[in-house]
């Protein structure tokens, strides 16, 4: 095969044995790689009800068709798949920059580990060479450090490395992998269940070539995304980056603050894009093939978290921000710093955060359980602190919280669970969607929890292309169309950032992965994968139990609590009668029956007959 490495890696952390078994061809077809492939080796090798800190629970590193060419953005990518912690459910995180590509040119499509080691390793792969080397000195070190020190041990700057902090080693449920100082897999706690396998870190340098099909067609394709890159359809990613979503949102009121108490936030110029661009991003770099350059590294310039470094993205600027009712930038900077730190969530640890302030404010977290923290919305120095309780499992409140909103308000109880803003057991991110229903709609049905990457439901919302206060007939089909595509999007692993680039759309991915592997794809088949994709992964869902309408829900405040700003929004809220309208038309048009369970007539389509008797236990394990 062309593109594909055509081997897949499994490694035994119990044993310490290493085996090579060849990737299928039909599965490359049917899956493309990236999460699809990840979700197809996930349902092969594991067993239903499996905890996910339990060591039979696989932990896959999986590239793209693309990744280790020199593709823009699908060629730097890779993805982790595993059972979520946070959720129970299907776990996907995707990260770019260099490990993904040195994955391939090693000659893996996938890395699947299963089994704990006796004491804390890291796996290193040096082409055909696997070895399970000490890590006990990189204990409690950050991701960034635990980077440098491997280089160091191996004595090659160049070998890359993916890894966890304290809060992986600690299973905070919303520990994340990061790779390259800043490029996190970042939601759904893949941390967590790296961290109880006892890996460290996956370090890896290849030399093999990764070659494709059409050389010559496939220069051509990428030099011309490259020129697009260049134009109109990455200028927001390229300038204020996506931290210009502050101040679109907020006119929207769309900008949830203090916990989704309001939508809009008094201090917004204090955190917006513009603001921070000016004063605290020193610089733009990129990841490699790729000439968008979106990666705003910020600096504090001054004051008490001077020289304070991080990458600043929107999602976890408003989680860290507007979200806590904080308009100090420089300490939402040192916030993020820490959660690199630690290697946590910044979207999940945000909002957490947000809920730990609401439930003091409301007076159900007394004093007294907060180790003297004045956990008052806008307490800049509160969200420091409580970030590095969260990362170190420290105290009482630290180590409740590191469970994330749904088992904290379980744990804390008196009501707590009114407060906690999360689907499926994964924190919300920052979009009001008492406001942007058919994101509401969109967020609910995810396979993987809350989660604006799984169908960008908000962008006819925001854009104004809907009613945006009201959900209809027809959002079912808006969803689940961008569902869909992008199941693709992230099989092949192209950045979302980009994707205004395929002028032609599933065209121009359909060309892309054709040039490269060879499979002369049309865009009706790869569309096609991608819903069977998003199929597999209800069924994954299905199987362990939460994948039925009862999971399909909103938060408390969302459908009980008014957005009481005033202006366009005041009294927005998702109503449950236009809710259940909304899931009614969403399964109609997947095919899936009103409990939200695939049906056999849609798995036979999907050629997914194989997994039928899931769907006929009804969702019960």
């Amino acid at each position: 095969m062309f593109a594909y490495a055509g081997k897949i890696l499994h490694i035994n952390l119990s044993t310490g044995k290493a085996e090579t078994k060849p990737l299928n061809e039909k599965i490359a077809r049917q899956y493309i790689g990236g999460i699809g492939l990840g979700f197809r080796l996930l349902m092969d090798n594991s067993k239903p009800g499996t905890d996910p800190f339990d060591p039979a629970n696989p932990l896959i590193f999986v590239t793209g068709p693309l990744s280790g060419t020199m593709g823009p953005t699908a060629g730097n990518g890779y993805a982790v798949v595993s059972k979520s912690p946070a959720t129970g459910g299907i776990a996907e995180s995707k990260a770019h920059g260099f490990f993904g590509p040195e994955v391939k040119r090693a000659g893996y499509d996938a890395i699947v580990f299963t089994g704990k080691a006796e004491k804390l390793v890291y796996a290193w792969i040096d082409d055909d060479s696997i070895q399970l080397l000490d890590a006990q000195h990189l204990k409690g070190k950050s991701p960034y450090e635990t980077d440098t020190a491997i280089r160091e041990d191996l004595g090659d700057h160049y070998i890359r490395v993916s890894a966890i902090g304290e809060a992986g080693e600690k299973l905070v449920r919303f520990a994340s992998i990061i790779n390259d100082e800043f490029r996190a897999i970042g939601r759904t706690g893949m941390g967590a269940v790296m961290g109880s396998k006892n890996l460290k870190a996956v370090a890896v340098r290849g030399t093999n070539d990764v070659n494709v099909a059409d050389l010559d067609g496939f220069k051509d394709f990428i030099k011309m995304i490259h020129e697009r890159m260049k134009g109109p359809a990455t200028r927001k990613y390229r300038t204020l980056g996506t931290p210009e979503n502050v101040l679109v949102l907020n006119a929207l009121a769309a900008l949830p603050t203090r916990n989704f108490t309001q939508a809009t936030f008094e201090g917004a110029d204090k955190v917006s894009g513009e603001y921070l661009n000016e004063r605290y991003v020193e610089k733009i770099i990129g990841c490699a093939t790729c000439a968008m350059r979106c990666d705003h590294v910020a600096v504090v310039p001054e004051g008490p978290y001077k020289g304070s470094t991080s990458r600043m993205e929107f999602e976890c600027l408003w989680a860290l921000g507007p979200n806590c009712g904080v308009d100090r930038l420089d300490a939402i900077v040192e916030a993020m710093r820490l959660c690199n730190h630690y290697g946590i969530d910044g979207i999940s640890t945000g909002v957490t955060v947000g809920f730990a302030m609401d439930l003091y404010e409301n007076k159900i977290l007394p004093k007294g359980k907060t180790d003297g923290l004045e956990l008052r919305f806008g307490n800049p120095e509160a969200l420091i602190e409580l970030v590095k309780k969260i990362g170190a499992r420290d105290g009482w409140l630290g180590d409740v919280l590191a469970e994330g909103t749904k088992r904290a308000a379980e744990k804390i109880g008196k009501g707590a669970e009114q407060y906690a803003c999360h689907i499926k057991g994964l924190e919300l991110p920052g979009y009001d969607i008492r406001g942007l229903k058919t994101a509401a709609l969109g967020f609910s049905v995810s396979y993987r929890g809350a989660c604006h990457l799984r169908s960008g439901a908000y962008s006819p919302d925001v854009k104004g292309k809907v009613n945006r206060f009201a959900i209809e007939k027809g959002r079912g089909k808006i969803v689940k169309d961008g569902e869909d595509l992008y199941d693709v999007i992230d099989s092949l692993i192209l950045c979302k950032f980009s994707r205004g680039t395929y002028y032609d759309g599933l065209e121009d991915m359909a060309k892309y992965y054709s040039l490269a592997t060879g499979f002369k794809m049309t865009s009706h088949e790869l569309i096609t994968a991608g819903e069977r994709i998003n199929n597999l992964a209800r069924l994954f869902n299905v199987r362990e139990g939460v994948g039925t309408r009862e999971f399909d829900t909103l938060p408390p405040k969302i459908m009980n609590v008014p957005i009481p700003d005033e202006g366009v929004a005041k009294g927005a809220v998702v109503g449950k009668e236009e809710f259940d309208l909304g899931l009614d038309d969403y399964y109609a048009v997947r095919g899936w029956t009103r409990e939200g369970i695939p049906t056999l007539e849609k798995l036979k389509d999907l050629d997914l007959g194989g997994y039928a008797h899931i769907v006929k236990k009804g969702g019960k394990k």
